[in-house]
C-alpha cells in the first residue's frame, strides 16, 4: 500500500472521543453488545451474519469474517448511503467491510431504514425448506404483534396474516442484494426477506424496532416448524370449538364455526 493510500485511509478513520466512550445507544457501543447476544442464539455462527445501525447519515456495518462474539467497537466500518466511507479499522487489523454490505445499502435506499440485520439462524433456513415456493404465511400467533407493517410502522393484529418473500441463494452475499430489493419492491410492507438455504434480512426504522422484529420472527419460525410436525397449517385461520369463551369483539361465522370479522365491543 502507497503511503499516499495510507494517508487518505487515516484520513477518513472517525476521530474518537478523547476519554473513547459513546452513550450507550451509539452504534461504536450498542452493536458490539447485540452481535455477541444474537451469537449466543446461534444466529452468528462462524464468522456468518451482518448487522448495521444508522446514526443520522452515517451507516456503521460490521466486518467481514470477524468470529462475532469478538467484534469490537473499533472493528466497525462507517458510510454514508452514497457509499462514501467515512471511518475504517485500523489498517493494521486487516479488516474489510461486510460481504453483505450490499445487500445492506440496497435495504436502506428502499425506505426508512435505520437498522438491518443478517442472521443464518437454523429456523429461518428450515423454513425456506419446508417451503417450496417464494412466500411464508402465518396468521392467528400473539407474537405477530410484534412484527411491524414496514409502511405504516404499526404493529400487526393477532388476526392479520404476516408474508414474508423467499428469493434464491447465490454463491455470494453481493450475487442475491438486487434480488432482495427486487423483493422488497414486490412486497412493499414486509419488514424481512428470507433467503433459500441460507437465512434471513430483518430490518427497521430503529434498532429496537429491528431486534424485536428479529425476536419475533425467529419464534414464529421455530412455532411453524413445529405446527407442521403436527400437521398443522401456519396459515390456516382456526375453528372455535363450540362453547367457546371468546372477547366480545369477535364475530363468528355460525356455519363454519370460524372467526368471521371483528364486531363493535362496548367496554362498561
Amino acid at each position: 500500500m502507497s503511503e499516499l493510500t495510507r494517508q487518505k485511509l487515516d484520513n477518513c478513520k472517525e476521530i474518537e472521543k478523547e476519554n473513547g466512550e459513546y452513550d450507550q445507544d451509539h452504534p461504536r457501543r450498542l452493536m458490539p453488545e447485540l452481535i455477541r447476544l444474537f451469537y449466543t442464539r446461534g444466529w452468528f455462527p462462524g464468522s456468518g451474519g451482518a448487522m448495521s445501525i444508522r446514526r443520522g447519515d452515517e451507516i456503521y456495518i460490521t466486518p467481514s469474517g470477524v468470529q462475532k462474539e469478538r467484534v469490537e467497537s473499533p472493528d466497525l466500518f462507517v458510510t454514508r448511503l452514497d457509499g462514501t466511507l467515512v471511518s475504517q479499522p485500523p489498517v493494521t487489523r486487516g479488516l474489510k467491510m461486510s460481504s453483505c454490505s450490499h445487500a445492506i445499502m440496497n435495504i436502506y435506499q428502499c425506505g426508512d431504514v435505520g437498522a438491518v440485520i443478517h442472521t443464518h439462524s437454523k429456523a429461518a433456513v428450515m423454513i425456506t425448506l419446508l417451503y417450496p415456493g417464494t412466500e411464508f404465511r402465518m396468521t392467528h400467533q400473539q407474537e405477530i404483534r410484534c412484527v411491524k407493517h414496514f409502511i405504516t410502522g404499526q404493529g400487526y393484529k393477532f388476526r392479520e396474516e404476516i408474508v414474508v418473500p423467499i428469493v434464491e441463494n447465490g454463491e455470494e452475499e453481493k450475487d442475491i442484494a438486487g434480488i432482495i430489493q427486487v423483493a422488497m419492491k414486490d412486497y412493499p410492507d414486509t419488514s424481512a426477506v428470507l433467503i433459500r438455504r441460507h437465512g434471513i434480512y430483518i430490518w427497521g426504522k430503529n434498532w429496537q424496532q429491528m431486534k424485536m422484529m428479529a425476536e419475533a420472527y425467529d419464534y414464529l419460525f421455530d412455532l411453524a416448524l413445529k405446527m407442521k410436525l403436527h400437521g398443522l397449517d401456519p396459515a390456516k385461520k382456526p375453528t372455535v370449538p363450540s362453547g367457546a369463551y371468546i372477547p366480545k369483539e369477535y364475530k363468528i361465522d355460525q356455519s363454519t364455526g370460524k372467526i368471521s370479522d371483528f364486531r363493535p365491543c362496548l367496554i362498561l
